[in-house]
């Protein structure tokens, strides 16, 4: 199975995961994701009141530099990890 192909399949197990995974795990994988699929960071950081969006930003920010192809195996890796500790739905 190509790389993308293994990458949208983990996408849709993330979405039916049997629970919700940790706040880290879950700004991993945004992060990766985008990172995956966007590259690098190409908005601006959220304003001081948008914690959320700062965390988000900040996550995907820290893999910059990163290729995209390299980005994809890792969420590919992390979302193999969650389904197997958390399982589907």
């Amino acid at each position: 199975m190509a790389l993308v192909d293994q990458f949208n399949k983990a996408a849709a197990d993330v979405k039916n995961l049997k629970s919700m995974p940790s706040n880290d795990d879950l700004l991993e994988l945004y992060a990766l994701f985008k990172q995956g699929s966007v590259g690098d960071v190409n908005t601006d950081r959220p304003g001081m009141l948008d914690m959320k969006g700062k965390a988000k930003w900040d996550a995907w920010n820290g893999k910059k530099g990163m290729s995209k192809e390299e980005a994809m195996q890792k969420y590919v890796d992390k979302a193999a990890a969650l389904v197997a500790s958390i399982g589907l739905q």
